[in-house]
């Protein structure tokens, strides 16, 4: 989604609840309607917090099987952004916060956004880029074989300054900056 349409959002979504608040109002009353309302925050926390640990369960058991989660955490931040929805006053929020608690929405997201999302992986002892296809993460072949990334321990590191450097402020013979430490 570009950007420019986040201001027109947060004007037009607040306007199309007010109007639909007044539509339903007028329909069912004010104390029917600002039932409705609080009755879906409730809903909404609990549908929140078991379909969000499910699918905790879900991601904690693809990392320890060693396979990328990424089904699963799309789920995981679209089953969020319905809690917030849900919580946030107004029925037009909670209608698109219950569709996004539906799997089957969830998944029609999901395939929508596989094809168009590459996911880079780095943690202890996996590292690299893969690309979410129908046969499971394969690595993507744009990504050149990988993050350069040179990690050293202390023992391995040499520092040599260069005494043309401008930020070389050398004193007394010693090889660290007077108050800086170097890690």
């Amino acid at each position: 989604m570009p950007f420019a349409l986040i201001p027109f959002l947060l004007l037009v979504i607040p306007i199309l609840e007010i109007a639909v608040f007044i539509l339903v109002g007028n329909m069912i009353g004010l104390w029917p309607t600002l039932g409705l309302v609080l009755l879906t925050a409730i809903v909404g926390t609990l549908l929140l917090k078991q379909q969000g640990l499910s699918t905790l369960a879900r991601i904690q058991a693809d990392i320890r099987a060693k396979r990328m989660p990424g089904r699963d955490l799309v789920h995981g931040v679209m089953i969020a952004m319905a809690g917030i929805l849900l919580l946030t006053p107004g029925l037009v929020t909670d209608t698109i916060g219950f569709l996004l608690f539906v799997p089957k929405i969830r998944d029609g997201i999901w395939n929508f956004m596989k094809s168009r999302v590459v996911v880079v992986a780095q943690g202890a002892g996996t590292s690299g880029t893969w690309n979410s296809g129908a046969r499971g993460p394969q690595p993507d072949p744009r990504a050149g074989g990988g993050p350069d990334v040179v990690d050293l321990s202390g023992e391995e590191f040499e520092r040599r300054p260069d005494a043309s450097s401008p930020w070389n402020d050398k004193r007394d013979g010693d090889d660290t900056p007077q108050g800086r430490i170097l890690h």
